[in-house]
């Protein structure tokens, strides 16, 4: 099986050339369980962090991130791809893109100003027409809203989560309380955060999600034709900083956090008219696992493929988390910390039961077994060198 391998070049102090193609077994075979190799580059670029591929047309979108543009990428032969029009400036650090199921348009998120930006895909894929969608405004800055009806209040839950834990296992609970109160304390300047955006998620019926690492925020959009237009907003605890999400079969959205290591539920309901469009609202969550240290940030987020266990990689420990979906989807609850295999796991992709991890500190990717019962990655199972690995594309 094939994979387009995206990582950091020079200019980000990695050593890529551009991205590349890594077989996991023979280039044909269904399953990724097989050896890995790296078949170097097939596009030489500066700093790809993130591939997206066009939906249609044999056509990668990359992110790259220290030019602060998105590239399109034209593939030409099994294992070759050339510039598809000019590089579109997107924001400082862009670091993801996602193209819209219709291939219309596509949809670059910047993590170092907080940029949300739209571009218009022509009929043979290039974008253009690079357009701002509004800023994020803190929610935990001054004058922050409480939470709605219907919402749940981190704060209250965890006090309340502590003290039926006991002393013993009080220290598992994330301080949402205590971070609430700290906040407070601190007054005005701490107020001033910074907006970083991470990821985009095309949702059924034409929404959008957005994560902002630095505000705390998940954001809903619908598209205008001409650019994205906010429909909602789902806040996060102060300091969870969400990163990357996954949609469920289920209809819930799972969004897990950068910065406090954990995952969050957020559920659809129907509004409280009766008519008009659904509303999403925080349903839940839970940490990654009682193995994570202090100073660990969760990187990627993926589903196993019948939608029963997530996988989140956690760097600094170099883990995978996996946690188990219960009830209707409303409900996480973890399972297992286990090795990652690789130093600083920044991405991963599940292929049936093999979960592929790119090590972007170790320069490798590694194989590891999911064990179909339990959903628990085992020891590694094939590994190969790779330059600064940083995201992995399955080729269709």
């Amino acid at each position: 099986m094939r994979f387009w391998l995206g990582g950091y070049t020079a200019d980000m102090d990695g050593s890529a050339t551009g991205f590349g193609m890594l077989l996991a077994g023979a280039a044909d075979d269904a399953s990724a369980g097989g050896a890995l190799a790296f078949a170097g580059d097939v596009a030489t670029t500066a700093s790809p962090s993130w591939l997206a591929p066009h939906p249609t047309l044999d056509v990668v979108y990359a992110a790259l991130e220290a030019r602060q543009q998105v590239q399109a990428f034209r593939r030409t032969g099994e294992a070759a791809f050339v510039p598809l029009g000019d590089p579109v400036p997107a924001g400082e650090a862009v670091c993801h893109v996602a193209v819209s199921p219709d291939g219309r348009f596509l949809v670059a998120s910047c993590w170092g100003d907080g940029r949300v930006v739209r571009m218009e895909l022509d009929a043979a894929g290039r974008p253009s027409s690079p357009a701002l969608a509004a800023a994020a405004v803190d929610p935990h800055g001054p004058g922050a809203p409480a939470p709605a009806p219907g919402d749940l209040d981190l704060a209250a839950a965890a006090r309340a989560l502590r003290e039926a834990a006991g002393a013993e296992f009080a220290h598992l609970v994330p301080d949402h309380d205590r971070e609430d109160a700290a906040a407070t304390d601190a007054g005005d300047a701490a107020a001033v955060r910074p907006s970083r955006a991470h990821q985009a998620v095309f949702l059924p019926g034409g929404l959008i999600a957005t994560t902002d690492l630095g505000l705390d925020l998940v954001r809903f959009w619908r598209d205008s034709g001409r650019g994205l237009r906010l429909v909602q907003e789902v806040t996060l605890p102060q300091g969870s900083g969400p990163r990357h999400m996954v949609w469920h079969p289920s209809g819930h959205l799972y969004v897990v956090t950068e910065l406090s290591c954990e995952l969050f539920v957020l559920a659809p309901s129907a509004p409280a008219s009766g008519s008009g469009p659904e509303v999403w609202r925080l349903a839940g969550g839970a940490p990654l696992g009682a193995g994570t240290l202090p100073g660990d940030s969760a990187a990627e987020l993926a589903a196993s493929r019948d939608g029963a266990f997530l996988y989140a990689g956690v760097r600094g420990s170099n883990t995978i988390a996996t946690l188990r979906v219960r009830g209707a989807g409303e409900t996480v609850e973890p399972v297992a910390l286990v090795d990652a295999g690789v130093e600083w796991p920044r991405h991963h992709v599940v292929v049936r039961d093999i979960l592929l991890v790119a090590g972007q500190r170790s320069d490798e990717v590694a194989s590891l077994t999911l064990d179909i019962r339990t959903g628990v990655p085992g020891r590694v199972r094939h590994r190969t060198a790779a330059p600064t690995p940083t995201c992995l594309l399955p080729v269709r």
